[in-house]
């Protein structure tokens, strides 16, 4: 994941917020990176509604239905560190994992967040405030 994670794209220390506002967040932070078009946004809230994104261990990784394959321009992430955390239909999220994978990309990189998580790990990371905590983890 090295080529899609970029230090300027880990934001700490967010205030909790609704779930929606936190996806649109992780939307616009992925528009301003130059991932994905707008458009994006719009899918991310959509592929919420059909089926939640929260995965355990205090982690969300909102990301796209697929039929909004054409709005990403190219493989990108972004991590949200929200401390007090987000709610996930009664599930509090802490960890926010934007993603837009080109092609079969983004199964590649749901794939090796999975694997590098674990509760000890989310635990940590909630309350840090260094950004390399993220980069060595999942860069």
């Amino acid at each position: 994941m090295s080529n899609v994670l970029v230090r300027e794209n880990i934001f700490l220390g967010l205030e909790s917020m609704s779930k929606e506002e936190a996806i649109k967040l992780a939307g616009q932070k992925l528009v301003d990176g130059g991932y994905v078009e707008p458009a994006y946004i719009d899918a991310m809230l959509e592929r919420e509604k059909v089926m939640s994104t929260y995965m355990g261990m205090g982690v969300a990784i909102p990301h796209g239905v697929n039929e909004a394959k054409k709005e990403i321009k190219e493989s990108g992430i972004v991590i949200l560190q929200f401390p007090n955390g987000v709610s996930f239909d009664g599930e509090k999220a802490f960890i926010l994992f934007g993603i837009a994978g080109k092609g079969d990309e983004h199964l590649e990189i749901l794939s090796n967040i999975a694997v590098a998580l674990d509760e000890d790990l989310t635990e940590k990371l909630k309350n840090t405030n260094d950004k390399e905590e993220f980069m060595s983890r999942f860069a």
